[in-house]
């Protein structure tokens, strides 16, 4: 599938090499996010009733980009993350959207054409265990709906923490397990009588049934916590949000 216009990829360059072989869970990952790429921004906006936009904005500003600065958005999706950096860099900043499934890219590129700030904007192939840039390259992470999809949480934050500059800030969005029992009731009801249901009618049911068993799996935000102290972020906060139903996890180089 060919990447659409403004996506660039020199695979000539070590910095930018294509990743290596992937584990048949990434590749079923992979897979599963090329499927959905159609109407994600559709399950995204009517699943969430619009507010995944807040949470979006709210990552953006708790990864602290500046005007001019260097940003990436790894699990880009769609686009939206990467959008709101370019707003926060302007005209003289970089912003890197990085997925590895080609579809969601290609739904970045072709949203991105109509965005004032494309121009900024650079869409590449890539894997959030095997970032293709040097060291200390970024002023500001993001990472929405990404962390929870990874084989091994641990490295993808250690990959995360390698191409921060010091001093600089990375933001995680993801589902979020409540402590508050009444609240993990509301969230299996919501998965189960809405968003699958939904998925069910646009033919996806076996691709969005996943997302509890995944949340079941995920670490709780004190555990995300300590995972990023432990690969050598000097300081690591998680905050639920959305009555815990979601969590931001900000980690600091």
């Amino acid at each position: 599938m060919a990447i659409a216009d403004n996506f660039s990829f020199n695979s000539s360059d070590p910095a930018t090499a294509p990743p290596s072989e992937e584990t048949p869970e990434e590749t079923n990952v992979q897979q599963l996010f090329n499927q959905i790429a159609p109407v994600y921004d559709q399950l995204n906006d009517g699943l969430s009733f619009g507010f995944h936009r807040v949470w979006k904005q709210m990552a953006v500003d708790w990864s602290e980009p500046f005007p001019e600065a260097a940003c990436l958005d790894v699990c880009c999706g769609s686009g939206d993350l990467t959008r709101l950096l370019a707003r926060a860099v302007g005209p003289g900043g970089r912003v890197v959207g990085l997925d590895f499934a080609v579809a969601q890219l290609n739904q970045a590129c072709q949203r991105a054409r109509s965005w004032s700030n494309s121009d900024v904007i650079e869409w590449k192939e890539g894997n959030a265990l095997r970032l293709p840039f040097p060291d200390h390259q970024f002023d500001a992470i993001t990472m929405g709906y990404g962390l929870r999809n990874v084989p091994d949480i641990a490295q993808s934050l250690r990959e995360l923490l390698r191409v921060l500059k010091p001093g600089s800030k990375a933001a995680i969005l993801d589902f979020h397990r409540p402590y508050n029992p009444v609240m993990t009731v509301v969230q299996r009801q919501y998965l189960e009588r809405l968003v699958v249901p939904v998925a069910r009618q646009l033919g996806l049911e076996k691709e969005y049934a996943y997302i509890f068993p995944s949340l079941q799996r995920f670490p709780t935000g004190r555990q995300q916590e300590a995972i990023a102290l432990e690969v050598g972020f000097s300081t690591a906060v998680h905050y639920a949000i959305a009555g815990g139903l979601m969590g931001v996890l900000v980690a600091q180089k």
